[in-house]
């Protein structure tokens, strides 16, 4: 510990001194660039001198780890931080959680309008989009672990390429087959139907690798006392990773909460609230941000930040929600 933060400090006051008064460079990138080289140089020299050179290259290695994913942890709190600063002026009002747009114009003040309309509309989408995806999530996790089959493994392949799937074609095919082909209008039904899209193998997945972790033990003491397989599926199976499977679904719910480009093909934008997701246009919080965003008035920039810190909160909640259950799960099993 010692060696590493004599190293830090004495590479600061090396790099310092030549690369500001001796080469011919500026710049902050550089400065720290060079001072994280030339602290990896020193903590190596140091640490050779008094240990073997394979307990050099571990702590080097741990440097640059450690050094990674701080960077991480201070771009994620840098993004944080700059979306609150922006969007603390609109979370200062409460009408911005009562109200919608309908009666609020570019011009006025943030003391009218709100994001209540996207607010709902969020919940209504993501509410549809986990009744259509739990079963079928599940459904498919039980079949690739519990029945498998000649097609199991074509399952596992689609499931895992649509992880990787880029949102952009999941709003594209819901407004080619939704839209276009079957004639129905942009509305919250249709925007569920492509955040189910980004849903599906994400709790496909997740729910397959929990299934997979149930003892072997509880199936062949299920199946030794005459149960069928779907017995034991349903009655030990299932019940047994139920709180790993709440798991699953919250970190599906994460990622479709957050979803721009499927909204934003599929639902419409509207700046009134509505409740029903079959009738019309429905707005989200990702659809609103980005809609305030390209507005050139600093007020629509700041209910736009506030839209956005209000998503981010949501999301932050679902995360911890997740890392709870998790844990509460492994204790459960202790």
């Amino acid at each position: 510990m010692l060696a590493a933060l004599g190293s830090l400090l004495g590479a600061l006051g090396l790099v310092w001194v030549t690369y500001q008064n001796l080469l011919p460079t500026s710049g902050t990138l550089g400065l720290l660039v060079s001072w994280f080289v030339v602290f990896l140089a020193m903590y190596a020299g140091v640490t050779a001198m008094r240990h073997p050179r394979t307990v050099m290259a571990d702590r080097v290695a741990a440097a640059v780890i450690h050094a990674f994913a701080g960077l991480v942890g201070v771009a994620l709190l840098f993004v944080i931080g700059y979306t609150v600063f922006r969007g603390v002026d609109a979370l200062g009002y409460s009408n911005f959680f009562t109200q919608d747009l309908s009666s609020a114009g570019p011009l006025d003040p943030l003391s009218v309008g709100g994001v209540l309309h996207a607010l709902v509309g969020t919940l209504i989408e993501i509410g549809i989009a986990v009744v259509i995806t739990l079963p079928l999530g599940v459904g498919c996790a039980v079949y690739l672990n519990e029945v498998g089959g000649k097609f199991s493994r074509v399952v596992r392949t689609v499931v895992e390429a649509m992880t990787a799937l880029p949102s952009i074609v999941a709003g594209l095919f819901i407004f080619t087959t939704v839209l276009l082909m079957a004639g129905l209008p942009r509305s919250g039904f249709a925007a569920a139907l492509a955040i189910s899209v980004m849903m599906l193998p994400i709790i496909a997945r997740s729910a397959e690798v929990v299934l997979r972790v149930v003892p072997g033990g509880l199936r062949e003491a299920s199946l030794a006392l005459g149960a069928s397989q779907w017995q034991t599926v349903w009655r030990v199976v299932l019940p047994t990773a139920r709180p790993s499977l709440a798991t699953a679904l919250i970190l599906g719910v994460a990622r479709g909460i957050g979803e721009t480009s499927p909204v934003l093909l599929t639902a419409g934008y509207t700046t009134y609230l509505t409740f029903d997701p079959t009738s019309g246009p429905m707005v989200s919080l990702p659809l609103m941000t980005y809609q305030l965003s390209r507005s050139s008035e600093a007020v629509d920039q700041s209910r736009a930040f506030g839209a956005a810190t209000v998503l981010l909160i949501l999301v932050l909640l679902l995360f911890v929600v997740a890392r709870v259950v998790a844990q509460r799960s492994k204790t459960g099993r202790r």
